[in-house]
């Protein structure tokens, strides 16, 4: 798994209120439909932007409950959200969600079913804290959808292979809608978001990626930290020679409990 250190957490908030990962959290937004009054809760809240964002859109007639395991990131969501009295930020797991049942009109998740060990039990527990007719939406990474271009296919493939290790499930947008049905949701749509990049950007998610990847593998002892260098200097000399390529595609579920 990977850390969300304090160091992680701030280049995470940096890239986060970037245009890439911006567009995820609206794709996410928009599928949801937030209104004002709704209780909504935000699995694997992180630094609270998401959540945030569903408190303007609820007001202070409704509540959203940010929900999160890491420390590092609880702080950051709290001090966000702290002007705003309809928001509570607790500390669970989206397996054990600390709601009591059937008090949610809706859940959100972005980018945090990827790590979990157990998808079904999530979508579960999504269920157990939803009434009934309630929304679920959830936005992930199909990681076989990645390209990204080097004229060192091994060793792309190397930093690849590494980073594959930090979660535990690659495939989640095309597993979720069968499990969700099974689950007594009614799936209402798929929708993919992609992030293509042929420029390196100081806020966008190649750049993040690239940082955490690099710092990843040579933790782990992947790959020695200087094969760990040279993929980021070549990755910064193909974008300055206006060769860099980079694609990605998440995908958003949008359910609605039975």
């Amino acid at each position: 798994m990977l850390r969300f250190d304090e160091e992680t957490t701030r280049l995470l908030d940096i890239v986060y209120q970037g245009a890439d990962i911006t567009r995820r959290r609206q794709a996410s937004f928009d599928a949801l439909r937030p209104a004002a009054g709704e209780t909504i809760v935000d699995i694997g809240c992180g630094n609270g932007l998401l959540t945030l964002e569903l408190a303007r859109a609820v007001g202070s007639g409704g509540k959203v409950i940010g929900v999160d395991p890491s420390r590092d990131m609880l702080g950051p969501a709290k001090e966000r959200c702290r002007a705003f009295d309809c928001v509570e930020i607790l500390t669970g797991t989206a397996n054990s969600l600390p709601i009591e049942t059937g008090t949610m009109d809706k859940a959100v998740s972005v980018q945090v079913f990827e790590y979990l060990d157990d998808i079904p039990g999530a979508i579960a527990e999504a269920s157990r804290v939803l009434k009934p007719g309630g929304r679920l939406v959830i936005g992930d990474i199909h990681l076989d959808s990645l390209v990204w271009f080097s004229d060192e296919k091994d060793r792309m493939d190397r930093m690849i292979a590494s980073w594959d290790q930090h979660f535990t499930q690659r495939d989640v947008p095309a597993i979720l809608p069968s499990i969700a049905r099974d689950a007594g949701f009614i799936v209402e749509g798929v929708a993919p978001l992609t992030t293509c990049d042929h420029e390196l950007k100081p806020d966008g998610l190649a750049t993040m990626m690239m940082q955490l990847m690099a710092r990843y593998a040579v933790d782990n002892s992947h790959v020695p930290a200087e094969e760990a260098a040279a993929w980021l200097a070549e990755q910064k000399t193909l974008a300055a020679q206006g060769r860099f390529f980079y694609a990605l595609t998440h995908f958003v579920v949008s359910a609605r409990k039975k």
